[in-house]
């Protein structure tokens, strides 16, 4: 089913995105979620979809970025940054700029500082409503946008968010289809100067590859398979927290420092 889109001649839209990374070789790659956003994008009838990126060149890079030229497009923005600079500056001043009616980001990026708190940040700079976990747009009238937000255990909640307006698409949205060679080496990158702003706090920090921590297995006693089920989907209940009352920080900190190294959290 096809959103709706009623007195709206011609719907501005703007996807933002990134460099991702494969999970298996770590090579560079379209982001899973910024291509579902934009497929997403795609799907929205009478719609003028622009493709933005802020950040360097590379050959690997460029890549990645041509995968998104190749879903159908003639051409991707690319606002140029230093590595290691604050991109949220010039993405609000470029946005603020355009005015397009609808911003769509992935909720997390794949690589950097990938904290997912770019949407909100860039909302909360250019005055505009955010909403998360998007799957669907079901329709656009009046100004109004009609979304679909994906919540837990497959649940979906129906939305209305006056626009303009920047949402994030979840993991759960249609899958991206596969990306042209032809056009993906066809299309323009087109390169646009921004203001920069370097972000010294990244600069100072130390990064390095996480370490996959073995999940705790829950053992099952059950003799049928109902109770399984049950057991398996049951909510876990915590039998090993402590409850601190009345105590001094220096006596709250050395209990929490236990429990991280307890949990082998630290070592």
């Amino acid at each position: 089913m096809r959103p709706e889109i009623r007195d709206t001649p011609s719907l501005e839209v703007t996807v933002l995105v990134s460099v991702g990374r494969h999970p298996l070789t770590g090579r560079g790659r379209r982001a899973d979620q910024d291509a579902r956003g934009v497929e997403l994008a795609r799907g929205l009838p009478e719609a003028e979809v622009q493709l933005l990126h802020a950040g360097t060149l590379n050959e690997g890079s460029e890549t990645a970025l041509r995968g998104y030229l190749g879903m159908g497009f003639d051409a991707l923005t690319l606002l140029e940054q230093p590595e290691g600079a604050d991109i949220l500056p010039a993405l609000a001043e470029t946005l603020d700029e355009a005015s397009p009616q609808l911003v769509i980001t992935g909720e997390c990026a794949e690589r950097g500082e990938g904290s997912g708190l770019l949407p909100y940040l860039l909302a909360e700079r250019l005055g505009w409503p955010t909403v998360s976990g998007v799957v669907a747009v079901e329709g656009i009238a009046a100004g109004v946008a009609t979304l679909l937000q994906a919540l837990p255990r497959g649940q979906r909640r129906r939305l209305e968010v006056r626009l303009p307006a920047i949402v994030s698409v979840d993991g759960a949205a249609p899958a991206p289809r596969q990306s042209a060679y032809g056009p993906a080496r066809r299309g323009q990158l087109a390169f646009v100067p921004g203001a920069v702003s370097l972000d010294d706090d990244w600069a100072g920090w130390q990064v390095q590859r996480a370490r996959k921590r073995p999940k705790r297995l829950k053992i099952v006693k059950a003799a049928s398979a109902r109770d399984r089920f049950k057991a398996a989907a049951a909510k876990a209940e915590g039998g090993g927290g402590q409850v601190l009352e009345d105590v001094t920080p220096e006596q709250g900190a050395a209990a929490i420092f236990k429990l991280l190294k307890d949990e082998g959290v630290l070592r």
